[in-house]
């Protein structure tokens, strides 16, 4: 029931933002009593964190299965780059301000993950790119990760205010395009104009 209530009150959230959704509304979607709902959880704030836990979980394993497939560095930062920006364009606008002023614990979460877990997940791929002989052997990979987080959460911002005649693949391909033509070595470069070329990046 607890995993349940949770995915339930994931999805309104996501639809409806935080502050507008009470735990009565959570329950009547539900079918369920209040009551129940407090079996499980504290207060609102207490269902909150775990929703947001819930949803780094989800996005940690996907990243994790991104990195275990059989593609070279720079398919597997694309995958993962497209997800977390496409993934974000799910939540609703209203439910990132909530969290941001009503639950800072939940929204610090947000935050450490962005900054700590995917910040490793760039690293990594840029030793792996190196070992591929993909991406060059003198990159300053601490700065340049740094950079891309912080070019990611600039994208979350730009996508979030909808910027006019801009759409997500816009967005998204110009950040990833500049990123690799940033750290590829020749061999990197062709793989990755080829990928232009064939329209791979979509």
């Amino acid at each position: 029931m607890e995993e349940e209530i949770i995915r339930k009150s994931s999805e309104i959230y996501r639809k409806y933002g935080i502050r507008s959704v009470s735990m009565d509304d959570i329950a009547r979607e539900l079918s369920i009593s209040k009551k129940t709902i407090y079996q499980y959880f504290k207060d609102k704030d207490d269902l909150i964190e775990k929703v947001v836990k819930a949803y780094i979980d989800k996005q940690q394993c996907s990243m994790k299965d991104f990195s275990s497939a059989e593609m070279n560095a720079i398919d597997v930062l694309l995958e993962i780059s497209r997800f977390l920006i496409s993934n974000h364009t799910k939540l609703n606008t209203s439910m990132l301000y909530d969290l941001q002023k009503y639950h800072p614990k939940a929204w610090d979460l947000i935050f450490k993950f962005r900054r700590e877990h995917i910040y490793d997940n760039i690293c990594e791929n840029m030793r792996i790119g190196i070992e591929q002989e993909l991406y060059r052997s003198d990159l300053k990979i601490d700065i340049i990760a740094r950079f891309y987080v912080n070019r990611i959460e600039q994208s979350f911002d730009q996508i979030s205010n909808e910027i006019e005649n801009h759409s997500f693949e816009d967005i998204f391909n110009t950040m990833f395009i500049n990123h690799i033509r940033g750290i590829a070595n020749d061999k990197g470069l062709a793989y990755l104009e080829e990928k232009i070329k064939n329209n791979k990046l979509n």
